[in-house]
Order: structure tokens, then C-alpha cells, then sequence
């Protein structure tokens, strides 16, 4: 009887561990610039990233040639001029949520939060604090934000020629869908 209490003991340590991760291969990023003169709007539907429920770890990964535009001869300027993608072909961020203790991960809800960390994009990192909420749902953690980010802050140089059919701030959508990770 001992051992069947230790046993069941430690797979409830395990199995409550794997539960404090969880992930998603098919995250959302997209982007969106508006002016008088252009619209431009870019989406990413293969997004990884990772959270941790017990620390408020999270990471993302986004490959920057998987975001796709309506236009080709857009996402061909994208890919060639602005973000070097061959050279340089991800962008991540490494964060933490600095007010973990204000989500309850055992109750579903929606709940705010706000995570500080390091955006990379186009090998230029800069610190960022970003709002969001994360929701927890039956199965796993939906999290979104949107906010803003200033190419030039990242060192995405933009021709004077088309600057103007660009919005200097460019609004960034995230949306994830993570899963718990089993059998780590």
C-alpha cells in the first residue's frame, strides 16, 4: 500500500508539472499599416510559441517569410528590402509576465495581463512591455495583445520613395492557442 501511495504521489507531481507548460506550433502574429495613400496588412498563422504557468515564462518564434501579404510584389519588397529575410530569418521575443500572481490557471476566465521582455526583429533587440490577456479555457490558455512597434526602432530601414505609404507605428496583433505539453 506504501508504494502504490508513492507512486500515485509522484505521477500527480509529473503530471502537474507537464501541465504548468504548454504551447502552440500555429500561433497568429500579423501586422498592419494604414494611410491615406496604402493599406498594408501581413498575417503569420505559424507562430511557435511556449508559456510556462508556474513561472510566466513565454517565447515566440516567428519566421518572417511566413508572413504572407495580398499583394506578392508586397510580400517580395517585405522579404527582399525591409527584413533581409535570408539573412536574417526569425524574429522572437523572451518575456516574462509581471503579474502572474493575478491569473488563476484552475479557474476559466479572462484575465489581464502584462509581459516585459526582449522583441527581437531584424537582429535589433529592444525592451518592451506589452498588455494582453490571457484566458483560460477548457483544454488549454488563449492569450492576445495588440499594440504598436516603430520600424525604425528596429533598424528596418524604408525608402523615402514609399515612406509615406507606410504608417510610421505599425500595429501588431497576437493571438495564441496553446495546449498543454504532454509526455516532457
Amino acid at each position: 500500500m506504501k508504494h502504490l501511495f508513492f507512486l500515485v504521489f509522484f505521477l500527480n507531481i509529473i503530471l502537474v508539472s507537464n501541465a504548468q507548460k504548454y504551447m502552440t506550433k500555429n500561433g497568429f502574429i500579423g501586422f498592419y499599416s494604414k494611410t491615406p495613400m496604402e493599406e498594408i496588412k501581413a498575417d503569420n498563422n505559424q507562430v511557435v510559441s511556449a508559456l510556462d504557468v508556474s513561472t510566466g515564462d513565454v517565447v515566440f518564434q516567428a519566421l518572417i517569410k511566413s508572413f504572407h501579404f495580398e499583394r506578392a510584389l508586397m510580400e517580395e519588397h517585405f522579404n527582399e528590402n525591409y527584413m533581409e529575410s535570408d539573412k536574417i530569418p526569425k524574429s522572437t521575443f523572451k518575456g516574462k509576465i509581471t503579474n502572474l500572481s493575478s491569473v488563476n490557471f484552475t479557474k476559466p476566465g479572462t484575465y489581464d495581463i502584462t509581459v516585459y521582455g526582449d522583441l527581437t526583429i531584424h537582429d535589433v533587440t529592444n525592451k518592451v512591455s506589452i498588455k494582453g490577456t490571457l484566458e483560460v479555457v477548457s483544454g488549454g490558455i488563449n492569450a492576445s495583445s495588440k499594440f504598436n512597434i516603430v520600424p525604425e526602432d528596429y533598424k528596418i530601414t524604408i525608402p523615402g520613395v514609399v515612406r509615406d505609404k507606410i504608417d510610421k507605428n505599425l500595429e501588431v496583433t497576437v493571438t495564441m492557442k496553446y495546449t498543454p505539453i504532454a509526455g516532457k
